[in-house]
């Protein structure tokens, strides 16, 4: 039975503040475009930055897990390469904004957020495993 794509979530105006500044500086792909991307075989690492529970619960087929809470201390060890297409999704496009932030001050040149996130992956009927 296919999991379907959970509510958006209400978040709180000094969360959403934070987000959008970081959105600023940092860089999103598009569903579409990473679709695309995948197709085309190019490579990258494709990074789930969700909570464990959400983790388990269901996640895009081949994706990495390091949650928000410990990525920057394990990426590094998973990822040595700084230069490597990091496409990042949490659940909804918010979290991995942020994740994509820190991993640029860390050096990450290519550290991509999945707009739309668990939400928009789901929506789109691509792979997933649970």
């Amino acid at each position: 039975m296919p999991i379907a794509p959970p509510a958006p979530k209400h978040h709180n105006p000094a969360f959403v503040a934070l987000v959008e500044d970081a959105r600023t500086r940092t860089k999103q792909i598009e569903l579409d475009a990473y679709r695309k991307l995948a197709a085309r075989g190019e490579p990258h690492v494709l990074i789930d930055v969700r909570e464990d529970h959400e983790w388990n619960d269901g996640r895009a087929s081949g994706a990495l897990h390091l949650g928000k809470g410990i990525i920057e201390r394990d990426i590094e060890g998973k990822v040595p390469d700084k230069d490597a297409t990091l496409v990042l999704y949490c659940g909804g496009g918010y979290r991995s904004v942020l994740v994509a932030e820190a991993l640029q001050k860390m050096g990450y040149t290519n550290a991509l957020s999945l707009e739309g996130g668990w939400r928009a992956w789901l929506g789109a009927g691509l792979p997933i495993e649970s």
